[in-house]
This record gives structure tokens, C-alpha cells and sequence, in this order.
């Protein structure tokens, strides 16, 4: 029995390191996967695996991809405008709204002093990289409106201000605070539509 309670506790245990899970929600589903049969604990076995060792970031925007580079940067031909985002999810919300045809990249995250993150520890100079390569004459931050996320706009635009490139962000739409994934479709797309100049 103490066995068995430390094995569940070992798995709740690697439950909460994900985001957002709390160790009673880690409990939760260290005791779903007991329950479950064999072949649905395979399963979720085998989908981790399966993403763990197929999924990777495209050398170019640095999303989600099982090739690289990815679908969106093969088909983008002219690139002239950016939307750069947080996390690779972002990419996805923007995507359901089908009024974006550009580019995209992936910042993996903002910066964040008080979270030891600074300019170099996202993809901002593979951005710079990627602007000088293809001419692009728009960026477009499609950041969280929450403190690191506008001060990571900042940082950006003052970045790109020298290189008269245009750089615009998502229109307030948004209320401050507010993670893009979280947005309602409409909400999204006139902030997008309703983009301001920096």
C-alpha cells in the first residue's frame, strides 16, 4: 500500500511541474491514469513520446513543426510583413482569424527582469536577422497587452525605429493583463484590424 501511494505521488509530482496544474489537480490525474486500461495509459504514453522525440522549432519563425522550415514559412512568398508573437500558441490564435497573410515569429517569451529573461534570451536577434534578409517593411507585435509583453514592444520598436521599417501593434481591444489565447475571435480580429503605430 505505502508503495503504491508513493508511486502516485511520484507521478501527481511530475503532474504539477506542468503549467497552471496545482498538486490537487496533479493528484486528479496521477489517479486517472490508475484507472485507466492499459491501452489509454499507452496511448497517452505514446503521444508524449511522439511529440517529445517529432516536434521541434522551425529554423525560421521558431514555431511548432515536424519539419524545418515549417508549412507557414514554405508558403509566405513575399515576406515583407511580420507578425511576431510570444509563444508558438499564439500563432494559432492569430491563424483562426484568417486576416493575417504574412510571416510569422516566435519570441519565446518577453523580457522579464524580475524572471532573470533578458533581450538576449529570446529570439530578438534572429528577428533583426530575419528582417535584414527579406526586406520586411512591416512588423507587427502581436504581444501580450501585460507589462513584460509592452515592454518588450518597446524594446523592439525602438530596435526597428533606425531601419524606417513600420512597426505597428495590436489596437486595445485587448484589455491589459489578457493572454491572446483567451481572446475571442472578433476581439482579436479588430485588434489586428485596428492595429496602432509605435
Amino acid at each position: 500500500m505505502k508503495n503504491a501511494i508513493n508511486l502516485i505521488n511520484k507521478l501527481a509530482n511530475q503532474f504539477s511541474k506542468l503549467p497552471g496544474v496545482g498538486f490537487k489537480s496533479a493528484q486528479r490525474f496521477a489517479y486517472k491514469v490508475v484507472d485507466m486500461k492499459k491501452s489509454e495509459a499507452d496511448e497517452l504514453i505514446e503521444s508524449i513520446l511522439n511529440v517529445k522525440n517529432n516536434v521541434k522549432y522551425c529554423e525560421e519563425c521558431g514555431n511548432f513543426t515536424d519539419v524545418s522550415p515549417c508549412d507557414n514559412c514554405k508558403s509566405v512568398t513575399d515576406l515583407k510583413t511580420i507578425c511576431v508573437v510570444t509563444l508558438p500558441k499564439d500563432v494559432f490564435t492569430i491563424e483562426k482569424i484568417k486576416d493575417f497573410k504574412g510571416g510569422f515569429h516566435v519570441l519565446h517569451g518577453t523580457i522579464s527582469p524580475l524572471d532573470g529573461r533578458g533581450p538576449d534570451d529570446i529570439r530578438i536577434k534572429e528577428l533583426l536577422t530575419r528582417i535584414e534578409k527579406n526586406n520586411v517593411e512591416e512588423v507587427i507585435l502581436a504581444l501580450n497587452p501585460d507589462v513584460e509583453g509592452e515592454a518588450t514592444a518597446m524594446y523592439i520598436s525602438r530596435l526597428l525605429k533606425p531601419l524606417n521599417i513600420k512597426v505597428s501593434k495590436l489596437a486595445q481591444g485587448l484589455s491589459m493583463g489578457t493572454d491572446l489565447d483567451y481572446a475571442d475571435e472578433l476581439t482579436l480580429s479588430e485588434a489586428f484590424n485596428n492595429r496602432k503605430l509605435l
